[in-house]
């Protein structure tokens, strides 16, 4: 099997990893990444790119990788109010990424809508290679039902511009929760975005041990399962399975697998840098198999072969995105 990661992540230029969960991933998940730990320390932001695209490059599975930043939280004149020293990453960072790394970089760009020249620079970068867009609309607070919003949508439209946009529950950064809602796909699919939802929707609501980590559906939020119906309704609406190796987002893989009815929808994504766990998870693999999966050095390789455990190397999650991007 061979696909490409519609979802991974470039770090902000200043990235320093002073925060706790940063510090945290760096020491326990460091090398789990194929990264040096001390090099992540010492030159965070080119250890993280020479890790990143080297990884990607060595990958038996993944061929490419869809890689965007994160626009800042900005008001309505388009003034920064606050920029995450971590996953704010620019277009024009990624841009240079994307010149040096061309055999396995696929760029989307992220615009916050707020901004009075986004519909400008959504043409700046499509004219420069970029392939679709990334919303975290729940880190700008933005709701996308807002009339306001229209022409930005509209535009990604005219342009067959794919657009990912982040459901469910947030953890690694600040998230207005009014802004995490399914709702936030309706007026980008209104539009006729081809939408792809993050995540699944999968989210943390329910608390206890049992709740947070049963496979037993009952227990997973109603957003999940509004989502694969939304997946049936919806001809320009297609899902990721990004960060679904988490441990409380595991659990849905046996059931998520079972979908076969929306597996023409899915598409691969991991999500990286998050962490994910190989032996110590919510799904219901074989310790003996998960301890064969963690033996594998390469993160894309791991995640692609603990998927590979609930769909197999023909399912079409792993074709999918041929639907979407042209020529690649």
């Amino acid at each position: 099997m061979q696909t490409i990661d519609i979802h991974t992540h470039l770090l902000s230029s200043e990235v320093k990893f002073d925060r706790f969960y940063d510090k945290l991933a760096i020491r326990f998940f460091g090398k789990k990444f194929g990264m040096d730990p001390q090099a992540l320390m010492e030159n965070p932001y080119e250890a993280y790119v020479e890790g990143l695209t080297t990884n990607a490059r060595e990958s038996k599975h993944i061929t490419k990788m869809v890689l965007f930043g994160v626009d800042e939280r900005v008001d309505d004149e388009g003034s920064c109010v606050h920029k995450d020293l971590t996953v704010c990453a620019t277009n024009d960072d990624l841009l240079a990424v994307y010149r040096k790394h061309p055999d396995v970089v696929i760029p989307f760009f992220s615009i916050n809508p707020k901004r009075p020249d986004a519909l400008e620079l959504i043409d700046r970068y499509v004219s420069l290679g970029f392939k679709g867009a990334k919303f975290l609309q729940n880190y700008w607070n933005v709701d996308t039902s807002e009339a306001r919003y229209r022409p930005y949508f509209d535009k990604l439209a005219q342009l067959n511009i794919p657009l990912i946009v982040h459901v469910g529950n947030e953890s690694s950064i600040h998230s207005y929760k009014a802004c995490e809602r399914l709702e936030m796909l309706d007026a980008p699919l209104e539009a006729g975005v081809t939408v792809i939802a993050a995540h699944m929707a999968l989210s943390y609501e329910h608390f206890g041990f049992r709740s947070m980590f049963s496979k037993n559906p009952k227990y997973f939020n109603e957003e999940y399962f509004r989502l694969l119906e939304m997946l049936k309704e919806h001809d320009n609406l297609y899902a990721d399975i990004s960060a679904l190796l988490t441990p409380i987002r595991a659990k849905a893989l046996k059931h998520l697998s079972q979908q076969h009815d929306v597996h023409e929808k899915l598409l691969f994504g991991t999500d990286f840098p998050v962490p994910f766990l190989t032996l110590l998870n919510s799904y219901d693999l074989s310790y003996k198999t998960r301890f064969r999966l963690g033996k594998e050095k390469n993160p894309y390789d791991r995640y692609s072969k603990v998927i590979l455990e609930y769909f197999e190397g023909t399912n079409p999650i792993y074709t999918n995105y041929q639907k979407i991007l042209d020529k690649i």
